[in-house]
């Protein structure tokens, strides 16, 4: 039957109204100025979005709010369904901007320019939400909307390839287009060092220090550069102090918390956890199934979901390594004009795949087993206390994470309380020296290295 017959269209302009009425501004233009009502069918409304992506989002999120509030308004069950089409151009403006009410006809703003120190691409639209990082999203989202008011200062940490720089950079693009006047400094912290070196040789540190000290929204990256570098923290300190004061927002990020940096002045720790402080995790399967998605879709390519699925169940580290196998999936159909397949993809990825940075293993893991296994406390392997019977655990703790885990030297000895990479190095020489002298400890470390394997593959 034709559309007329079931009309539904009336439902669904008040049901979104509905919903925006319980959600932030920020959150209803992220997913719904993204769909159209398309038409309706029997007891359904068929909706248009512009990719499986953000099907697959609204459905998750929003999909059995939706029917129920379809249900108080019609008193009929009306499922809800969505095809993929492109959006309209009208419709492809409006969703870069927020309207002052749903009654009210959006007013177009003439579209800015980009800002030069941040990349476009990062935007909150384009960063996939899951339960490893919606705190800290929601957060920025929060901060973009109301700099300076909402959660000042903020430090977002974790590690590598956890999405800090899309976060950060995303809050400045974000502030960029809907405030006008806003002066953003985006930097990182060893361009800031860098900066603040030059202008004391040039003698022009007033210049450096007014080009700070006068922003409305200041994004710095990876703080943790900063340390063993006292008169740069000390330059950040008074910038921290006359930005704070005059409530203009700040926000960093940092490899992990502030209270592991070891060298950094107590007085500029204090400040940084003066705010909010969130963490990144890696993600999980389905937000690494749903970033996969998006990244597809963004570049139109056609690869089955089982090779998603694939993918998904197999690279656990961070979102780089996600976005390092589907290039080179895509780099190798196009060079050999081959479609994806679940056996290329196999083949294609087999090194990344059994990498052991994918098999669930972290540094904190081992140190819980071997903790368990002498009768320790985990705090005790990362503790200062050097006796033999906290001593050998923690070398043997150190060696294994060498042994099993691709990180260095350095990362590993800054999971153990912030120690030098010439401790863990030490370490690792200690136990190979004992392995020779003791025949039971080699059994002993295969031992524990199949615990913790087992246990990585249940995390």
């Amino acid at each position: 039957m034709s559309d007329g017959v079931w009309d539904y269209s009336v439902f669904w302009k008040e049901s979104i109204n509905q919903i925006r009425e319980n959600i932030s501004e920020q959150e209803y233009v992220m997913w719904f100025n993204n769909i159209e009502y398309d038409s309706s069918g029997e007891n359904e409304i068929i909706l248009r979005v512009p990719s499986s992506f953000y099907r697959d989002q609204v459905k998750q999120r929003y999909l059995t709010l939706l029917q129920n509030i379809l249900l108080e308004l019609s008193g009929n069950h009306i499922n809800v369904s969505f095809v993929v089409k492109k959006m309209s151009g009208k419709k492809r403006e409006s969703s870069k901007e927020i309207k002052k009410s749903a009654a009210q006809p959006l007013v177009q703003k003439a579209k800015k320019k980009n800002h030069p120190q941040l990349r476009d691409e990062y935007i909150f639209q384009s960063f996939v939400i899951g339960e490893n990082n919606s705190f800290a999203a929601n957060a920025s989202i929060a901060i973009a909307k109301n700099p300076g008011k909402a959660y000042n200062p903020c430090l977002i940490y974790g590690g590598v390839g956890l999405g800090k720089t899309h976060l950060i950079q995303s809050i400045g693009n974000s502030a960029h287009n809907d405030f006008d006047n806003i002066k953003i400094e985006y930097i990182t912290a060893e361009t800031f060092t860098n900066e603040f070196i030059q202008s004391i040789r040039n003698q022009s540190t007033h210049k450096f220090k007014n080009k700070y000290r006068s922003v409305d929204l200041l994004l710095i990256d990876d703080i943790h550069f900063l340390q063993n570098k006292n008169e740069t923290q000390e330059e950040l300190f008074h910038t921290f102090n006359a930005l704070y004061d005059s409530n203009k927002q700040m926000v960093f990020t940092c490899d992990r918390p502030v209270s592991e940096l070891k060298h950094l002045s107590s007085r500029l720790r204090s400040r940084f956890e003066r705010g909010l402080n969130v963490d990144l995790q890696p993600p999980n399967f389905e937000t690494r199934f749903a970033i996969l998605k998006q990244k597809i879709d963004d570049k139109e390519i056609p690869i089955p979901e089982e090779v998603i699925d694939l993918i998904a169940r197999n690279v656990t580290s961070n979102v780089r390594d996600l976005e390092s196998a589907l290039t080179k999936l895509i780099a190798y159909a196009d060079l050999v004009n081959k479609s994806i397949t679940i056996d290329v993809a196999q083949h294609q990825l087999r090194d990344l795949f059994s990498n052991p940075r994918q098999s669930n293993i972290t540094i904190d893991m081992i140190q819980r087993a071997i903790a368990d296994y002498f009768g320790l406390s985990h705090n005790d392997l990362r503790g200062r206390k050097r006796t033999n019977a906290i001593a050998f655990p923690r070398q043997l703790a150190m060696y294994i994470a060498r042994e099993i885990t691709e990180y260095s030297t350095t990362e590993v000895g800054r999971d153990f309380g912030g120690r030098d990479h010439t401790t863990v190095m030490h370490a690792c020489q200690k136990i190979e020296e004992r392995k020779h002298s003791d025949p039971t400890l080699e059994p002993t470390i295969q031992h524990l290295i199949r615990s913790i394997k087992e246990y990585g593959t249940k995390a």
